[in-house]
């Protein structure tokens, strides 16, 4: 009967009956007055914590049983009663418990060996306890205290999420570490780690090299598990034997979960090993669609400023799953990143009507009115996000972006700061901070910022080019145009890769040719700021060249969505841009080098080009007053070039004269038009209407 009616509590569950589950397992209780852990369970499924939690804690099972007192914990956690959970699970971890590059038997009987020594009071309590190690070290008694380990590491993340909650983020970030290390497959912990960006890129890569991924027993088919009754009298009484693991098999999966987790792992190291992680999983394992693997690529495609390429998989991401929230927050970036208006707008409403209750759909709403300059609402749902997720680092950052559109600069500082506690492993919030304390003029603070950035990141173009501006403000003007120059250089490599599909499932780092590669949005600005540089250094003929390449990418800085500003000194990032108006600087400052390169009539064409813009602008008008002086007295072309054109017209002069002789031998008379002398000293206007005048009669 018990069989039984495990049979349909296991179905009952299987359908998401939960009542059904709840009826017969209250019955099974009564007959066996030991599968409170079962029902229990079914009433944790079904959203009861509190009966739930009634039930594990019959017959002292929390005690007895890791399973129970995690499941103990896990409610309440779940009733937000975080001081209590704290105090059920302890606040030391299982350390001892952790596994490194050792096999994960040694651990296990390291574990069994400790528990037996803690239970021998006698030399007869001594004898039972080296039976008992003996026989723990047999893989049916393994298979029980692997799970067991599963618990711990569970338990391990429970109080990571209690310490999260209590804004202890540097004892959550441990907590979760060491239950990776216990159990390497507890992914939650791991997937706390790094979409929280809870540590640097180094440490990242650190961590996953010492998790012992050969503990990953696969077992073969045939020792396939049959229904297990988890706890009965406090250990698992319905449990098969364990056959021996597979070695090759557990090498595979050893190899595929490490693979699935360096996609996880910061973009801005090692990139060869996670494009070689990312080609083994989509050859191997036809995960090349993956939701999972495409968002790893688009993360990448960001981080090289690839924009459109990376917007074009979470598109595809979101046409199959439209609520895959690990997505949304870098689709909602790309989306403010290349001002797609509607498309912002359509997403924020279907999330604000099927999901009110997700911190992500409250970004997304306030992603929408920042792009479209409404601040005080933008404000208000990205504090709402914080505040339904205090660790939502993305929320932070678009709090403190509504500052610095206002130009609120204290506000928005600490709202960055915020930011860059939460997200320790990213470098944007220390980036935002330079660029914050550059506006204020507060060069020190901000290279310390930008310097602490360029430490964790070392690939961002937008990066190096607020370093270059100052450099350039601390009058330091070849580092400036290293600086500057190094910017292009990345946007170059970066771009440049093998072929790769729409999909960015091929090239060695999933680029291919033909892709945006962050030209529309970045070079412009550091081409600029590099002719500033050039100009700066007396490099004048260098600096038109970059002044001329900076034209010829206007359209594109105009339409992007970067904030591009043409003025006569190096841009930051952080300006904002008023269309064709912003076009007027640059000529002006290209003017000013052609006034440098004594070059006055390109010059004055300069200052026309800007003046069409902005009529008004007085700096570009002192600068064409200037070139026009300059221009009194000198002819229109240089001394070589007037000197080709005099002699062109004294030849088409004599040949008139020649004319004019033949015509005089056949008789005609003509009235004196003066001395031949007088056409040698003619001007350039009277020479040209002349021959003209001449020729027509000769054709006539």
């Amino acid at each position: 009967m018990e069989a039984y009616l495990r049979r349909w509590m296991k179905d009952a569950l299987a359908k998401h009956q939960y009542d059904s589950a709840i009826y017969v397992g209250d019955k099974l209780l009564a007959i066996t007055d030991s599968d409170a852990f079962n029902l229990a369970h079914a009433h944790f499924d079904a959203g009861n914590y509190t009966r739930a939690l009634a039930f594990v804690a019959r017959a002292d099972l929390i005690q007895r049983s890791p399973a129970a007192k995690y499941l103990a914990a896990h409610c309440y956690v779940q009733q937000g009663r975080h001081e209590d959970a704290l105090a059920l699970l302890g606040d030391k971890n299982p350390t001892h418990l952790i596994t490194t590059t050792d096999s994960a038997r040694r651990k296990l009987q390291h574990l069994h060996a400790t528990n037996a020594a803690s239970k021998s009071h006698s030399s007869k309590a001594k004898g039972a306890a080296g039976r008992l190690d003996r026989a723990d070290r047999s893989e049916e008694r393994d298979l029980g205290r692997r799970e067991d380990l599963k618990y711990e590491a569970g338990m391990c993340y429970l109080r990571g999420l209690c310490h999260a909650k209590q804004n202890a983020f540097d004892r959550a970030k441990e907590c979760y570490k060491d239950a990776v290390r216990i159990d390497v497959q507890c992914f939650e912990a791991f997937d706390q780690l790094m979409k929280n960006s809870l540590m640097s890129p180094g440490e990242e890569w650190a961590f996953v090299d010492s998790l012992d991924f050969e503990s990953i027993q696969v077992p073969p088919p045939q020792a396939s598990e049959e229904e297990r009754h988890p706890l009965g009298d406090g250990r698992p009484i319905t449990t098969t034997t364990a056959a021996p693991s597979s070695s090759s098999s557990s090498a595979e999966a050893a190899d595929f979960t490490r693979n699935l987790y360096l996609t996880r792992l910061s973009k801005y190291s090692r990139p060869e090993e996670f494009t070689t992680a990312i080609e083994t999983l989509s050859t191997h394992y036809a995960l090349s669609h993956n939701p999972d693997i495409l968002l790893a690529k688009a993360e990448l495609l960001s981080t090289t400023s690839q924009y459109t390429r990376a917007l074009s998989l979470t598109t595809q991401i979101l046409s199959r799953d439209p609520y895959n929230f690990p997505t949304i927050p870098l689709h909602l970036s790309l989306l403010y990143q290349q001002n797609h208006t509607t498309t912002l707008f359509a997403l924020a409403h279907d999330l604000a009507e099927t999901h009110p209750h997700e911190p992500t759909t409250w970004l997304a709403v306030g992603t929408y009115y920042l792009l479209t300059s409404r601040i005080p609402e933008a404000r208000s749902y990205f504090s709402k996000a914080s505040l339904m997720n205090p660790s939502f680092g993305a929320a932070w950052i678009g709090f403190a972006h509504t500052f610095a559109a206002e130009g609120e600069s204290d506000q928005a500082i600490a709202a960055y700061s915020t930011a860059a506690r939460l997200f320790q492993g990213t470098h944007l919030p220390q980036l935002f901070l330079g660029m914050q304390e550059l506006a204020l003029e507060n060069l020190v603070v901000a290279r310390e910022y930008l310097t602490s950035a360029w430490k964790v990141c070392d690939r961002d173009p937008t990066l190096v080019n607020e370093m270059g501006v100052c450099w350039f403000k601390e009058g330091e003007f070849g580092a400036a145009v290293r600086s500057f120059e190094l910017g292009l250089r990345i946007l170059e490599e970066d771009g440049g890769g093998n072929g790769a599909g729409d999909d960015g499932a091929a090239g060695n780092t999933g680029v291919g040719v033909g892709g945006d590669r962050g030209l529309d949005t970045q070079t412009p600005t550091l081409r600029l700021n590099l002719a500033h540089a050039l100009r700066k250094l007396g490099r004048f003929r260098e600096s038109l060249e970059q002044f001329d390449e900076v034209i010829r990418l206007g359209s594109l800085a105009l339409s992007s969505s970067s904030s591009t500003t043409f003025s006569t000194n190096p841009s930051s990032s952080s300006a904002s841009s008023n269309g064709n108006k912003e076009l007027c600087p640059l000529f002006t400052a290209k003017g000013l080098v052609l006034l440098e390169l004594e070059d006055y009539f390109e010059a004055t064409l300069a200052f026309h080009a800007a003046l069409a813009i902005s009529p008004q602008d007085p700096l570009a008008s002192e600068l064409l007053a200037r070139a026009l002086g300059e221009l009194e007295g000198t002819g229109v072309l240089g001394r070589e070039e007037e000197g080709k054109v005099d002699e062109g017209l004294r030849r088409r002069l004599g040949g008139v004269r020649a004319l004019r002789a033949r015509q005089g031998a056949g008789g005609r008379r003509r009235r004196g038009r003066g001395d031949d002398g007088d056409n040698d000293r003619m001007d350039l206007d009277g020479a040209v209407a002349t021959a003209a005048t001449a020729a027509d009669a000769g054709e006539s």
